[in-house]
Order: C-alpha cells, then sequence, then structure tokens
C-alpha cells in the first residue's frame, strides 16, 4: 500500500510536466508561426502599396504628358481614352508668351474614362516650356482629386534631362518626382510615398505617334502604409528596369525590391514586385519568402 501511494504522486508529476512540456512546445509554434504571418502580410501590404503608388502617379505622368501638341506630345494617358471628361483649362502666365502656362484639367464631379476609372477634382500643371524641350518642367498638384474612390495628394515633377546636343544620347529622358505623394481610402487607410526615377525612351523616336514610344524606368522610392492597425515603413529600388508603353496603361515589365525598415540584408521578408513579361494587363506578382503572391494592379 505505502508503494502505491508514493507512485501515484510521482507519475501525476511526471504526467503534469510532459503536458506543460507539449502545450509550451505549442505555443512557441503558435506564437512563430504568428510573428511569421505578420511579417509576411507587412512585406505584402508594402509592396502593393509601392505598386499601386507607383501606377497611379505613372498615370499622372501621362496626363500631363498628353494634354496637346503645345506642352507635350499629345494624345497620352486619359487623352487618349476619355470622351467628355476633363474640361481642360489653359492660363498664360505671361502672356502674351505661351510659356510659363497653367493648364487644369477639371473632372468636376467626376466621370467614368474609357479605361473603367472614375475620377474627380482638379489637376492643375504649370509648364516651363514644351516638355520635349530639353530643360523644360511641369509641376503638377491636385485639388479635391480622386483616381475611383482614393484621395490623390502630392507634388509631381517631370524635368526633361536630354541632351540639349542633337545626336547625343539621350534623345529623350525625364527625371519623374513625386514629393509627399499620399493616397488615402475612404476608411482612413493611406499610402504615402516619394519617388524619384529616370524615364529614359527607347523606341518610337523616329515617328511622331506617341503611342508607339517606349521608356524604361529606374530609380527608387521610399513610402510608409497604414492598412488597419498595421503601420510599416520601406524602402524600393527598381532591379530591373520597367518597361511602360504610352499605349498600355499599366507597366508592362520590370522588378522592384522592397525592403521594409530596419531588415537585415539576409532577411527572409524583402519582397520582389514583377510587373510580368511584357503583356499589357493589370497582374503583378510578388514574391516574398519564397512564396509568390498574384496581385491585381488598379
Amino acid at each position: 500500500m505505502k508503494s502505491r501511494i508514493i507512485s501515484f504522486p510521482l507519475a501525476a508529476i511526471f504526467f503534469f510536466f510532459a503536458v506543460l512540456s507539449i502545450t509550451s512546445c505549442q505555443k512557441e509554434q503558435s506564437q512563430n508561426g504568428s510573428e511569421e504571418e505578420q511579417e509576411m502580410e507587412a512585406s505584402r501590404v508594402s509592396s502593393e502599396a509601392d505598386g499601386e503608388s507607383e501606377i497611379v502617379f505613372n498615370g499622372v505622368f501621362d496626363d500631363v504628358m498628353g494634354v496637346n501638341d503645345e506642352v507635350g506630345v499629345g494624345g497620352t494617358g486619359i487623352f487618349g481614352r476619355v470622351t467628355s471628361c476633363p474640361d481642360v483649362i489653359i492660363d498664360r502666365l505671361n502672356p502674351p508668351s505661351p510659356f510659363p502656362v497653367r493648364i487644369t484639367l477639371d473632372f468636376g464631379t467626376g466621370c467614368v474614362g474609357r479605361d473603367g476609372h472614375f475620377r474627380k477634382g482638379k489637376i492643375v500643371t504649370v509648364y516651363t516650356g514644351r516638355l520635349i524641350v530639353p530643360g523644360s518642367v511641369a509641376t503638377t498638384e491636385f485639388v479635391d482629386f480622386y483616381f475611383d474612390s482614393v484621395r490623390v495628394q502630392g507634388v509631381h515633377k517631370i524635368t526633361n534631362t536630354s541632351s540639349p546636343v542633337a545626336n547625343i544620347p539621350p534623345a529623350r529622358q525625364f527625371k519623374a518626382e513625386v514629393i509627399n505623394g499620399k493616397l488615402t481610402r475612404p476608411n482612413g487607410n493611406f499610402t504615402e510615398w516619394n519617388s524619384v526615377k529616370v524615364i529614359t525612351q527607347i523606341e518610337g523616336l523616329a515617328t511622331p505617334i506617341p503611342l508607339d514610344d517606349i521608356f524604361k524606368i529606374e530609380g527608387s522610392a521610399r513610402g510608409r502604409v497604414k492598412r488597419g492597425n498595421l503601420l510599416t515603413i520601406w524602402e524600393s529600388n527598381i532591379i530591373e528596369p520597367l518597361v511602360k508603353r504610352f499605349n498600355c496603361r499599366w507597366i508592362v515589365r520590370g522588378k522592384i525590391r522592397i525592403v521594409r525598415a530596419n531588415a537585415t540584408t539576409n532577411s527572409p521578408w524583402i519582397a520582389v514586385l514583377d510587373f510580368g513579361n511584357g503583356n499589357c494587363d493589370n497582374q503583378a506578382t510578388i514574391t516574398i519568402n519564397g512564396v509568390t503572391h498574384q496581385i491585381t494592379l488598379p
């Protein structure tokens, strides 16, 4: 009887510690899984925000260039795709000189273009000269402007950095800057974005038709994104030149490397945003830690 009394608590103690060990191990695995999910989500959201910003502000470049032949090349961006909107208001700032000129694209209370996107508000650009002339600058600001339900803010600046000497490359090149850009959603989520890109024309120089023009884009950006309770900061660098065509509203090729703030050089949570193989579509992929996600661009 005495032997039985001693062995029972010993067995119970061993059982208790075994259960505790298993529970502790499961809890640790659960916590690690949760941390990995959080890291993956933060990297994915940062990459999506960078891709969205790239597309929205790349569209601004096309719109500013496409107003007419006097200030750009005419017929690109919304001017190659919309019918009755926007109203174009031209103000000479030093008449009778044609430049500088302020051009307001007024979408009023809103309209849907042939690209399927709803726009309202105003895009206001001041041009110092025709944008295909070296040294010319176009500075754009937004007045209560919305792209679909997203409010667009900040300053977009295009500078023609082409060589002023004929036949000396680059024949046509631009510096495109986004300064304090911000995309805000109705629920309060937002993306803040600053970007400096070099856009070089690689095809279409021999013709006067802008829709056969093709460009490569190089450079970097940095941003901050809020999605619900998640708030994260990142930097991005183009690792394979992006390819843009005036006859397509999306980036068709190229890769961007997105690194969140304080990430180590060998972090598995560094993302690569891939715009595809050259097809004109709104699909791209994000690869993080060996896992690839398909995303849809705006």
